[in-house]
């Protein structure tokens, strides 16, 4: 097993089109890290670099303390799933999972044991002999893990190999892969434009804006604290409310309203100073009645969500959204307030957390 250290890594492609810009990035051994972002921030090509498929036109990669930039794929000792799979489709389960030992010129007899034992331990065995044709996604997924497994690589590098899963089988694959990576404790880099995936499994994240990686840290650092107004937009099942709003004397005046300052931005505005105030729907109560700092205006949307239900209040012609138990939902037309949590509320100066 093996950390994986980029230094300065930058991509252009030709034409002048930087696709990385000087990237610094350590995953210690052992860590599944997620590659997180919208599509054409640069995570796939980052992913692809670290393999080996993309060379970097500036900077380095280094695995297991060894410097790989100028090394071809095949000497990286990195194993790589891809969204599609990328299965031999002539070849039945037992040569697609010893593929690459075939490629090492491990024996023939010991390959089809390798791929026997990595099988049978993703519960493949009664399929070893079909093709990937006859295999669902999911049993097609499991084939492309198990491949990688039999590698025995020192890191794993996933590029979206959940996306073509239906919802359920999804939830299900994200539990497995993560039940995996602990198990064989190899550090792995995961890439996802979705961020529930990187919130579930990942033990920290990188959240990636064109060719920039815009914030680090564990799932609950991104979710509860996102370093800036691009990363509190991206993140989050319902998008975080980030209102215009400005300092006045030891209050906020956000869409009219009179708002406390946040617990973590006391002492650190300047009255007058123009900032945009961020809260997560999930962090508002809702009020029928008026209360203090409380957002108020009138219900526009009521969206169920399940066992919740979002609810949108035009205040002062600004939408802000709040979340609310199933059965309290109020209706289209209601007066009501939206009443945010102070210790998670948060305040960005010039797109940053303050």
């Amino acid at each position: 097993m093996a950390a994986i250290e980029l230094r300065g890594l930058t991509k252009v492609y030709p034409g002048g089109v930087k696709a990385l810009d000087a990237l610094d990035l350590a995953v210690p051994d052992g860590e599944f890290f997620a590659l997180l972002g919208p599509s054409g921030c640069g995570k796939t090509t980052l992913l692809r670099t670290i393999a080996g498929l993309e060379t970097a036109t500036g900077g380095s990669v280094v695995i297991g303390g060894r410097d790989v930039t100028g090394v071809q794929p095949g000497g990286r000792d990195i194993a790589m799933v891809f969204q599609d799979y990328a299965l031999f489709p002539h070849m039945d389960v037992t040569d697609n999972i010893a593929y690459p030992l075939r490629i090492k010129k491990v024996a023939k007899g010991a390959r089809r044991d390798k791929a026997a034992e990595v099988g049978a331990r993703l519960g493949l065995d009664q399929l070893m002999d079909r093709r990937p044709g006859q295999l669902s996604g999911g049993q097609q997924q499991r084939v492309a893990l198990a491949r990688v497994m039999a590698t025995q690589a020192q890191a794993f590098l996933f590029d979206e190999p959940l996306s073509n899963l239906d919802a359920r089988l999804r939830l299900e694959a994200r539990t497995f892969l993560k039940k995996l990576q602990r198990e064989l404790g190899v550090t792995t880099v995961f890439v996802t434009h979705d961020q529930a995936e990187a919130l579930a499994m990942a033990d920290r994240m990188a959240v990636m804006e064109v060719g920039h990686i815009r914030q680090i840290g564990t799932p609950a650092e991104v979710f509860q604290r996102p370093a800036n107004t691009f990363v509190a937009g991206f993140i989050g099942s319902t998008p975080m409310n980030l209102l215009d709003g400005a300092v006045r004397g030891d209050t906020l005046d956000v869409a009219g309203c009179k708002v406390a300052v946040p617990a973590a931005a006391e002492g650190r505005l300047i009255d007058g100073e123009k900032i945009v105030y961020g809260v997560r729907p999930e962090y508002m109560a809702y009020s029928a009645g008026p209360a203090e700092g409380a957002l108020g205006g009138k219900v526009a949307i009521v969206e169920n969500l399940g066992a919740s239900h979002l609810v949108t209040l035009d205040v002062n012609d600004v939408s802000v959204q709040a979340v609310v138990p199933e059965g309290s939902e109020p209706e289209i037309g209601d007066e009501g307030y939206a009443v945010p949590r102070r210790d998670r509320a948060l305040v960005y100066r010039d797109g940053e957390l303050v």
